[in-house]
């Protein structure tokens, strides 16, 4: 009896595990979700405000900043007016500030992304990254990004963009 079990025992061993997937992304979207993420960065480069603004899902997302508490106590050591408000840990805005401030800028600005992460499962996604936000050639701030996404009928939109950050201490 051992020696017909044991043969089946051993031969199912060396069967390949069965792999599970978890929220795992379609393909298609999977490419199509990069692609928004190359459209962010070129809308940057390009300060295209009608194009930023297509990326998202609505004027009034979740955009917030967490700065590190470095980042904070230099800023607000660096005040010599006692009457400019002092900067808190976290802050808000909204993408048409960012790329309207962008557009006014006369310098070129870029935001380099590295180490993409997507997670979806077709309908929802979050995209999260490591930046940097250039100045130039300088390198103004570095840190993680997060993006829920949906999809829509017009194709993935950003819902909430969330981003910890370090000021450079050096100055440009």
């Amino acid at each position: 009896m051992r020696g017909p079990l044991f043969a089946v025992v051993l031969a199912v061993s060396f069967l390949p595990a069965p792999r599970l997937a978890y929220a795992q992304a379609p393909d298609p979207a999977r490419q199509e979700i990069a692609r928004l993420v190359e459209r962010f960065q070129k809308a940057i480069i390009a300060k295209d405000t009608a194009g930023f603004m297509q990326l998202f899902l609505r004027e009034d997302i979740t955009w917030n900043v967490v700065y590190t508490d470095d980042s904070v106590k230099r800023y607000n050591a660096s005040l010599k007016d006692p009457t400019i408000p002092r900067a808190t840990k976290i802050q808000g805005g909204s993408p048409r500030r960012f790329i309207e401030s962008i557009a006014r800028s006369g310098q070129a600005r870029s935001e380099t992304i590295s180490n993409v992460r997507i997670d979806t499962d077709g309908e929802v996604a979050q995209v999260w990254f490591d930046f940097a936000f250039m100045v130039g050639d300088y390198k103004s701030a570095w840190g993680k990004e997060s993006w829920q996404l949906v999809r829509t009928g017009d194709g993935w939109k950003i819902a909430a963009v969330v981003w910890s950050a370090e000021e450079n201490p050096q100055g440009p």
